[in-house]
């Protein structure tokens, strides 16, 4: 394979003669895994850079053998018009991997000038981008016929109605995300939507969004690590939405995601202090570990190469292309040279030491995965692992 160094695309592939910097073995080459589910929390406050921020970010995608991400908007300044969007878009460019930035629907937004993904929160989360109701959300969608939206599906109206019980679980119930999922299927039909439903907890969810993509509805869907690898509800586990204390559940999503009925492995990278951690607050890091989880994914649950190619890669990488006027996602000429190389049979341990995510945690600390990243190449770049 030649990247050409000036527009790091990818200019031959097949068989080249001469001399090689790195000669591979067993490793798998994928194209590079893009991550559509980020929260790099910088924005032009910088209020929450001590959270993360696109350097940090960037190092962290590079380390876990992420290529690419898209960032979500629930910023204290949120990108709502062109000005906000163009604003962190500058910032972004500080990172050493491609980034795409989400703009924010809200209360009496209305489209760019420009093609961009949108994000839509259903239900509070982490900001103050988010709907009250059905009505103040489809008032604003009538705007949006055509657009790609990105939910965050949890049903306002169940979260008020739960907010008194025990646990974080019981408070955001699998009830409010199934009819947010319902609700937002519906929003999709009759505005002509592209969805996209994130971080998709339950099993049920999923099943209403195979129906609809059944009947011609053009929706896909992500799963994140979290909900793929724990029924633990922990307070260092909090996350919206929750895990689910259901090893069913889990195992099934498991299963959704091997054989194609959900489409992306996003991780959802949220970070947060410790001490924010500690008392609660919602979203967990992933961005540093993305590749180890992937093996995990291949050795213990029977994943092959392909399989993690098409939700890590592939199915992404055309998410992207709708935006972007380079390709990803595949290793071909006149596609972007960004590159991620697994040697199954490296195992890693994960560390503080090895995370470059700002502060330094993970919900994996202390667990062995069976593999590990040994290269990032980010536009023929090589970033490799001593």
């Amino acid at each position: 394979m030649e990247i050409d160094e000036a527009s790091g695309l990818i200019v031959r592939v097949g068989d080249i003669t001469g001399s090689a910097d790195y000669v591979f073995k067993d490793e798998l080459i994928f194209p590079g895994f893009i991550d559509l589910h980020v929260h790099a929390r910088e924005d032009t406050s910088h209020t929450h850079d001590y959270k993360e921020d696109f350097v940090t970010a960037g190092a962290a995608a590079v380390n876990g053998g992420v290529v690419a991400f898209a960032d979500m908007p629930n910023n204290p300044i949120p990108p709502v018009d062109d000005a906000s969007y163009e604003a962190k878009s500058k910032l972004a460019e500080k990172s050493s991997v491609p980034i795409l930035l989400y703009a924010a629907v809200g209360a009496g937004t209305k489209p760019l000038s420009k093609k961009v993904p949108y994000k839509a929160f259903m239900g509070q989360s982490i900001g103050n981008m988010f709907f009250t109701s059905r009505e103040g959300l489809e008032n604003t969608l009538v705007n949006y016929q055509g657009q790609s939206i990105s939910f965050h599906c949890e049903d306002p109206k169940i979260l008020e109605q739960s907010k008194g019980a025990p646990t974080h679980e019981d408070r955001r119930p699998k009830e409010a995300e199934i009819s947010a999922v319902e609700l937002a299927l519906v929003l999709t039909e009759k505005y002509n939507l592209t969805s996209k439903i994130c971080h998709c907890s339950t099993m049920e969810g999923i099943k209403k969004i195979k129906e609809a993509k059944a009947r011609g509805v053009k929706v896909a869907v992500e799963t994140t690590p979290h909900h793929l690898y724990f029924s633990d509800t922990e307070k260092m586990l909090q996350v919206n939405p929750p895990i689910r204390q259901s090893e069913e559940n889990r195992l099934s999503l498991l299963n959704a995601l091997k054989n194609g009925e959900i489409d992306y492995l996003a991780t959802d990278h949220a970070p947060h202090t410790i001490e924010e951690k500690e008392k609660g607050i919602s979203g967990l890091t992933h961005l540093d570990t993305y590749g180890p989880f992937v093996t995990w994914l291949m050795r213990k649950h029977n994943f092959t190469p392909a399989d993690i190619a098409r939700i890590s890669s592939s199915n992404p990488g055309n998410f992207f292309n709708q935006f972007t006027t380079e390709k990803y996602g595949e290793i071909r000429e006149g596609y972007v040279g960004s590159m991620t190389v697994i040697d199954m049979n490296n195992p890693i341990t994960i560390t503080k030491e090895i995370l470059n995510t700002k502060n330094h945690w993970s919900p994996f600390l202390g667990m062995t995965f069976p593999g590990s990243v040994v290269m990032t190449i980010i536009k023929g770049k090589i970033y490799a692992k001593q």
